[in-house]
């Protein structure tokens, strides 16, 4: 009956989405340590990126989550251990704002070891603190024990210090993608959206949500002063959904208008990373798209870019980091983890 009713073509094309869905989720599984932690793509690439990032990680472990959110809690048990590991650093910017970059918690480790990786990489990167704030309370409300014990609870109550301390909604940082410091939005907002969250499990004074808050309204719709339009903007739109409908609209047309290209969307206009010839092409903001049309209920966007989404997979069905712009040749960092659970959360979440 189920044949009938789909057509042979329609029960293909089910088989096959499956098929790329459990194969997916082993790619991403492979880039798992055994302590939980993810490089942020295959361990034998030379560009670094068999490094654990904090943010990586949290974008890896939401599309485990989408799958079954029982596999992502070790992923944060991990990230957790690095922060109390670090736990000393972190007082000593509490007790005074950060002056240097090293100061602050790095957002990049060893993967085995949890050391810090000391080469500079952009290592001012508020949101992954916002982050990793947001989504452990977004897994304690759904109910799953993120929070182990008294130790878990005073470093996330130390990194609401640390947020007060280096007065993030004012904080020169190097945003998501590592580069120049300036005041980002997508950062400013990671931190709203993960105080607002973290405050049902430990103390955070209303104040230092509302200088976010503030700072926000302030910088939106642009996410900077440099950029006014940005792939990481999507990020308040999803996960976060820190911003009014009106924000969130500006934000959509800008980057549909602004950043769309065929197999990927770039991060701003004048991105000289990977630039041959143009901007690079991100695969994972296409799947991020359609995770968001599907949460506002428009299905034909949500279809479109599914289908964009699996155009864009290699012959191996990984989701590489980027395209290099206008053609079907990509970059050496495939599979990326966070773009192959962007996959999974925007088929299951």
């Amino acid at each position: 009956m189920l044949i009938i009713i789909m057509g042979i073509q329609g029960v293909e094309k089910m088989m096959a989405n499956q098929t790329r869905v459990m194969k997916s989720l082993q790619i991403l599984e492979s880039l798992r340590h055994p302590n939980g932690l993810f490089s942020a793509s295959s361990q034998t690439v030379s560009t670094g990126y068999d490094k654990a990032w904090i943010r990586d990680n949290i974008y890896e472990a939401i599309g485990l989550e989408a799958v079954d959110p029982f596999m992502a809690v070790r992923t944060y048990h991990a990230l957790l251990d690095i922060l109390i590991k670090h736990e000393s650093k972190i007082d000593w910017a509490i007790k005074a704002k950060p002056a240097y970059a090293y100061q602050y918690i790095h957002a990049r480790f060893d993967a085995h070891s949890m050391s810090e990786i000391w080469e500079e990489w952009g290592n001012k990167q508020n949101d992954a603190i916002g982050a990793i704030l947001f989504k452990v309370a977004d897994l304690m409300d759904k109910g799953f024990a993120v929070i182990r014990d008294k130790n878990d609870l005073r470093i996330l109550q130390k990194l609401v210090l640390y947020l007060a301390s280096i007065e993030y909604w004012h904080d020169r940082d190097n945003g998501i993608w590592e580069e120049n410091e300036e005041v980002h939005a997508s950062s400013v907002g990671a931190c709203v959206a993960g105080l607002m969250k973290i405050s049902a499990y430990v103390d955070v004074p209303q104040w230092l949500i509302e200088e976010g808050k503030r700072k926000l309204d302030e910088l939106l719709p642009r996410e900077s002063e440099t950029k006014d339009v940005d792939l990481a903007l999507l990020s308040l739109i999803y996960p976060y959904d820190i911003v009014t409908e009106k924000q969130k609209e500006d934000i959509l047309k800008n980057v549909e208008e602004k950043l769309l290209r065929n197999r990927g969307v770039i991060r701003y206009i004048g991105d000289a990373y990977y630039n041959e010839g143009g901007e690079a092409e991100w695969c994972f903001g296409i799947p991020w798209l359609a995770i968001i049309y599907r949460n506002m209920g428009n299905m034909a966007k949500y279809r479109f870019y599914m289908q964009k989404t699996v155009d864009a997979m290699n012959d191996n069905d990984e989701l590489p980091e980027l395209y290099f712009a206008g053609t079907d040749e990509h970059n050496e960092n495939s599979p990326l983890g966070w773009a192959q659970a962007m996959f999974l959360v925007a088929v299951n979440g």
